[in-house]
């Protein structure tokens, strides 16, 4: 077998596994809603799920000799701790993991990092998160957590709002930029496509200040199906003001049951002067949105 294809079959085995699934869960409507659909996953891959709640400390000061931070004494820890495992009792009752494993976990950290150290600790292969989304100066000041672990993961993510039943994930749509150079994603793409049995609706969303052609899109976008050798997909040219709104209108026209899309997990400055297109729709829609990064690991 040819080096270039053994390696993308080992990429596909790897992508398809998905045998430890993360949970991050606040008990939230989302977060509850997150667990139904792991369970599901889970239940049909024969996979473990880790159910981890973050107890994020709020960072309180004393000023007897000036403002200085202290540490929380042992007494708050353990009741916040206790009252985690409380409700994880209550999520059990109202959620039922009938033959999957599953794993409860409570870290202290805040949230973004203690998911990060989860996931390399753990080696997962797959987070699902449930996501409230947020609009207007909260998305530009602060985000949601949803994002962030969008931008940072190592690894796949899924994010919801409500569990969709997974036998009816038919259609998704992978809007595409037509970079020739994204091998591996594709390669998670096309195992994503794969078990759930969907078919895959590549968009390229036409914008004002990028405008080109349709010919010229439609061209590039026969040259992207057959470079990757998708199967079961349809080649689409949507025109719009903005991409988000472009990848979310056709979704939503094509009756999509999921998006798929790639991040490129930029941070600090660049995060703010680029943005990211995918964390854009994951706070703007409410379908269940598939992320990769385009960052290999470490």
């Amino acid at each position: 077998m040819p080096r270039y294809f053994f390696s993308e079959y080992l990429l596909s085995l790897n992508a398809s596994a998905m045998k430890r699934i993360l949970v991050p869960c606040d008990f939230s409507e989302p977060a509850q809603q997150a667990y139904k659909f792991a369970l599901s996953l889970a239940a049909s891959n024969q996979a473990e799920v880790i159910v981890l709640k973050a107890i994020d400390l709020p960072i309180m000061y004393e000023s007897t000799f000036g403002v200085q931070p202290y540490v929380v004494d042992t007494k708050l820890l353990k009741e916040l701790e206790e009252d985690a495992w409380r409700k994880y009792e209550k999520l059990k009752g109202m959620v039922q993991s009938s033959n999957v494993r599953v794993n409860f976990r409570a870290a202290f950290g805040p949230v973004t990092l203690s998911i990060q150290q989860e996931i390399d600790e753990k080696n997962i292969d797959l987070v699902v998160m449930g996501t409230h989304g947020v609009s207007g100066w909260k998305e530009y000041l602060i985000g949601s957590n949803a994002e962030k672990i969008v931008r940072f993961s190592s690894v796949p993510v899924i994010i919801i709002r409500k569990a969709p039943d997974i036998v009816s994930i038919k259609n998704i749509v992978l809007p595409t930029t037509l970079d020739l150079k994204q091998v591996e994603f594709i390669t998670e793409v096309k195992a994503l496509q794969d078990f759930f049995g969907a078919a895959l609706h590549v968009v390229y969303v036409n914008t004002p200040v990028d405008f080109r052609r349709d010919p010229e899109i439609k061209k590039e976008l026969e040259e992207y199906a057959k470079h990757y050798k998708l199967n079961n997909y349809t080649l689409n040219v949507r025109s719009d003001a903005y991409e988000m709104d472009g990848i979310i209108s056709f979704a939503h026209d094509t009756g999509a049951d999921m998006i798929a899309m790639a991040t490129h997990g930029r941070r600090g400055l660049l995060h703010l002067l680029a943005g990211s297109i995918a964390e854009d729709v994951v706070n703007h829609t409410d379908l269940p949105i598939w992320t990769c990064s385009l960052k290999k690991k470490k």
